[in-house]
């Protein structure tokens, strides 16, 4: 059984989508890196609200979906800490940190927990 439930997960993503909004204020990020941040903040919370799980908003879109979609933005956000859009410094620690924490949660999510199984004809 994985430690993270998906109430806790949704949690989690709101905390998310807060730090990747303030994030260029805090750490001082200009151009490129605020606008990643502030997309990835969008694209988060978008997420978040459309997923089915007890934090989700429409609850459209299966809970293991959106893990697969975290298992494959975690791992690129390590990798946009190594490109020249990061402009080293915080920004690219911040985004290698966020890349780590991102697939930390995603591995010990429970994303067959609590949820209603959106897409199913039967419900």
């Amino acid at each position: 059984m994985k430690p993270i439930t998906p109430i806790t997960h949704g949690y989690l993503d709101y905390v998310t989508v807060a730090v990747f909004l303030l994030a260029p204020k805090l750490l001082g990020f200009e151009g490129l890196p605020t606008l990643l941040s502030w997309t990835l903040a969008g694209v988060h919370l978008a997420l978040t609200l459309a997923t089915d799980f007890p934090l989700g908003w429409l609850r459209w879109l299966p809970f293991w979906i959106h893990g697969w979609i975290e298992r494959i933005v975690g791992p690129a956000l390590v990798l946009v800490a190594f490109l020249p859009i990061s402009a080293g410094g915080w920004a690219s620690g911040f985004y290698m940190i966020m890349g780590l924490v991102i697939m930390a949660v995603s591995w010990l999510s429970d994303y067959a927990g609590e949820t209603k199984e959106a897409f199913n004809p039967t419900l």
